[in-house]
């Protein structure tokens, strides 16, 4: 990081000096630290100067500009690593005030104006969450760029060999449930546009199938021991440590899915009857009751570690700007810094590892299929059944015998 003697007065920033002591309180309120706050100065420094040069006032900004501003700062060494930044804040900012005029959005591509009708149509009329809209939209709006170029985009010039060859091209770069997500996504926009008499025909049967057997895997998961080893491993002597291991418990407790636990908020913890209310897949919410020894961690958190601030998450980040997780994607990446600071080896390393574990222990347990269903809140048995693949001592007695009397 850049060393920093002072921030300077406010009369060196130029036609920013009236707006500088608003940034500088915003950017203290979302915890950033006292040395960015000074790289963040500097930057505004040098762009207020460049705007008091070329005698250019607030309501003359425009991205051009600040990217013209921006290039001359990190030609010359000035806050090279928080340039960009400083100034997309700054001019969120200045349009919020009302001191800098919004930006006029450009006229969407013939493509564009499909993908967002097609993503109004999946959620005011197949109400879909919005989870799955932004899957499918990320789907159709490649198949589109690598079918169309923007001066000659036409729908109706599609055909099967288009939509197999796309498929062939991307179903492998990803997991298998991404595939499937991949294949569906293609199959729901191509009915939308047969339904809107944008093509002929149903081009949706060109879609092949994708090879993805029932109960072909068996869940990853780890031993009661393992669980305990990698809760043990938490730094609880550190206020990060302790957000970790109470969303490690959480996980490994509850069964909860790392989306699940990013989304869950203050309200959502009924302390006096100990049980905190989820939303999982499909919006649907659930009542889950909330153990005294996972409370008690959450408690201790929520009194003496969880920063300050508006936001009403029950889990925030450690970086600035301080808020709640984007996604479950940050709880996946705790459970993988738990798993090597634990040094425990697992082929999956996610957070559905811990719950896929808790299922895995009740089973062993003497729990049935049903209960498990109801405690993981699945939709379907056939969900639950393929717990039923890690009970090996009940496998075995329906082993058949083998020729010559050995089982």
């Amino acid at each position: 990081m850049t060393k920093l003697k002072s921030i300077p007065s406010g009369g060196s920033f130029g036609p920013l000096s009236p707006y500088i002591n608003s940034y500088l309180t915003q950017i203290k309120e979302q915890g950033y630290a006292v040395g960015s706050i000074y790289e963040q100065t500097y930057a505004l420094k040098i762009f207020g100067r460049w705007l008091k040069r070329t005698g250019r006032g607030v309501r003359d900004l425009n991205e051009a500009a600040t990217c013209k501003s921006l290039q001359r700062a990190v030609r010359r060494g000035y806050a090279k690593n928080a340039g960009w930044s400083t100034l997309r804040r700054l001019t969120a900012m200045l349009r919020q005030m009302g001191a800098m005029p919004a930006t006029i959005p450009a006229r969407p591509s013939p493509s564009e104006q499909l993908t967002c009708a097609y993503e109004r149509f999946l959620l005011r009329e197949r109400n879909l969450s919005c989870k799955t809209v932004v899957w499918h939209r990320r789907f159709v709006s490649r198949f589109l760029s690598e079918r169309f170029d923007r001066a000659h985009f036409n729908p109706s010039n599609l055909s099967a060999p288009d939509v197999t060859e796309f498929v062939r091209r991307h179903v492998q770069q990803g997991s298998p449930a991404e595939a499937k997500s991949l294949l569906a996504a293609m199959r729901s926009f191509l009915r939308y546009l047969h339904y809107k008499g944008l093509i002929n025909g149903d081009l949706s049967l060109a879609v092949p199938t994708v090879a993805r057997w029932s109960f072909s895997t068996v869940p990853k998961h780890l031993s009661p021991e393992q669980v305990r080893q990698v809760l043990r491993h938490c730094d609880r002597g550190t206020a990060l440590g302790r957000r970790d291991y109470a969303i490690l418990l959480l996980l490994a407790r509850l069964g909860l899915r790392a989306g699940e636990v990013a989304r869950l908020n203050l309200e959502d913890i009924d302390w006096e009857n100990a049980r905190i209310t989820v939303c999982g897949k499909g919006g649907k919410w659930a009542q889950l009751p909330l153990p005294a020894d996972v409370a008690r961690v959450m408690a201790h958190y929520l009194r003496r570690d969880r920063p300050r601030c508006a936001c009403r998450r029950v889990f925030i980040r450690d970086y600035a700007p301080i808020g709640g997780f984007n996604g479950g994607a940050a709880v996946a990446s705790i459970v993988k810094r738990a798993l090597t600071r634990a040094e425990v080896v697992s082929a999956r390393k996610g957070a559905h590892l811990l719950r896929h574990s808790l299922a895995t222990d009740m089973l062993r347990k003497g729990a049935s299929l049903d209960e498990i269903g109801e405690v993981l809140r699945h939709k379907s048995p056939d969900t639950t059944a393929i717990y039923a693949k890690v009970d090996l001592n009940a496998l075995k007695t329906l082993a058949l015998p083998w020729p010559g009397g050995v089982r």
